[in-house]
């Protein structure tokens, strides 16, 4: 039976964070951040462990699990394949990291480009927006070249890369939403319904493999309270948006930093 605990999310997030983030963090240890789970990873369901103990059971690709409020501090993850009879063998994925407090992130298990599984770190943007108005968040974690984003089968975004996102304040209402390959209008997912209420932050996460013909979406939404004056329109790919929190801009930074060297690329870990 699948479980949930507070402790994967923490060690889950400190993934998200590694290499580069500890000076984000709040010096006191009862401080706590928001972490989302994303996974990506087609036909892949996992065990994740925390400091050796098992924390979410059957991990189901497609899915996502959030919000969870997490303490800050130091904690290891390992991602094992589903039914793991425990934390002894080789895991699929491994890190350890500091939580930063006061954060908001999504830790996206997904594809690469070239197809390997990776870790992804992606903060969150849920700082306010005008009245009337909702933002989307596009991100690219499938395993397939530039993509371009269409509404209502027009481009909004454009030559998106993996692990790249792009975010967009839009007038609240329900787009008819698909991805298609950089420069064509014919979907390779989609076209489907995306309903974007007032005052919202919904994030799409293109997830799968072009090759495999397994392409999805998977979104989730949170409340990003509108403001009679808000965010500007389309912040750029990796970039805080003007009003969003100071911690935003540093680990954006260190997400980038980690994007870059793929998290895909860590190294097996066996049982210390």
């Amino acid at each position: 039976m699948r479980r949930l605990t507070r402790a994967a999310g923490v060690a889950l997030v400190a993934s998200a964070v590694a290499l580069g983030t500890a000076g984000v963090a709040s010096a006191q240890d009862t401080a706590t951040g928001t972490v989302y789970v994303v996974h990506g990873i087609p036909k892949t369901p996992v065990d994740v462990y925390v400091d050796g103990e098992r924390a979410i059971d059957d991990f189901e690709p497609g899915t996502v699990e959030g919000p969870l409020p997490l303490p800050a501090g130091p904690h290891q993850v390992a991602v094992f394949p589903a039914d793991a009879a425990d934390d002894s063998g080789r895991a699929l994925l491994s890190a350890q990291a500091d939580l930063p407090a006061g954060g908001n992130v999504t830790l996206a298990a997904h594809l690469d480009a070239q197809g390997q599984p990776a870790l992804t770190p992606l903060v969150n943007d849920v700082s306010a927006v005008p009245a009337g108005q909702a933002r989307v968040v596009v991100r690219h974690l499938a395993a397939a070249p530039a993509v371009d984003v269409l509404a209502d089968g027009k481009p909004v975004v454009s030559g998106i890369t993996n692990p790249r996102q792009e975010a967009l304040v839009v007038p609240a209402g329900t787009v008819s939403a698909s991805v298609a390959a950089a420069g064509t209008t014919d979907p390779v997912i989609g076209p489907a319904d995306l309903p974007l209420r007032e005052g919202t932050t919904t994030f799409v996460h293109a997830i799968g493999s072009l090759q495999d013909e397994s392409l999805d979406l998977v979104t989730f939404s949170t409340s990003s309270h509108s403001a009679p004056s808000g965010v500007p329109a389309g912040a750029p790919s990796g970039a805080p948006a003007d009003g969003a929190p100071g911690w935003w801009a540093g680990l954006t930074a260190a997400g980038i930093a980690i994007v870059g060297l793929s998290l895909a690329r860590l190294r097996p870990a066996s049982r210390r």
